[in-house]
């Protein structure tokens, strides 16, 4: 390879990483409907022509920027879904990110920003089921797995918004050790198979 060819991956590499760094910023804050791609293209220094070059369209890029956001699970990591103690590690880690004062996580203020949009919300739909949603799929067991995935992440984003965004005094931090001990109730019933028997 041409040391002119290995600028010009590096320049196009660094283009496209400083496109998604400035439409990620643009996102968690605006949401889809209120980023526009020319602010995208000036905070990465770049024209709204490439931005089209480079991922086709404002709701290709959002895709991509919301899957990237999204990659590093915090709370239903694998790690946490296979541990023997998995039903205290998500109740934990749950509150710890929705503490008083922590910074909500980008993928979850993009959704949440962005839900007035149909292609927005079906873009999160895909990233959701690709990702979160199967992953929780795959750490339980039972016919009914996959919808009681998507009541786990349900809870989850229902405390994210009621605890961290409304705020309720009910679920504030003075309350920690009466949240886990409910937490524990709700997502052991969510996570583990109750086996039957017919009588």
């Amino acid at each position: 390879m041409s040391e002119c060819s290995f600028f010009r991956r590096r320049d196009a590499a660094a283009t496209r990483a400083a496109i998604l760094e400035s439409a990620r910023k643009a996102f968690v804050t605006s949401g889809y409907d209120g980023a526009g791609v020319r602010e995208i293209a000036k905070g990465a220094g770049v024209t709204a022509m490439l931005i089209n070059r480079y991922f086709g369209s404002k709701e290709e890029l959002f895709a991509e920027v919301l899957a990237l956001a999204n990659k590093k699970p915090i709370i239903a990591t694998p790690e946490t879904l296979h541990s023997s103690n998995r039903v205290e590690l998500i109740s934990k880690a749950l509150l710890q990110v929705t503490r008083p004062g922590a910074t909500a996580l980008d993928g979850f203020l993009i959704m949440l920003r962005s839900v007035s949009n149909e292609r927005a919300v079906q873009a999160a739909r895909d990233v959701i089921e690709g990702h979160h949603q199967k992953n929780v799929t795959d750490a339980l067991s039972g016919a009914d797995a996959p919808q009681r995935a998507a009541m786990l992440l349900s809870l989850v984003a229902g405390v994210q918004i009621m605890r961290q965004v409304i705020e309720l005094e009910a679920l504030g931090q003075n309350f920690d050790k009466e949240l886990e001990d409910l937490l524990k109730r709700l997502i052991t019933d969510l996570i583990d198979e109750k086996i039957t028997e017919d009588v």
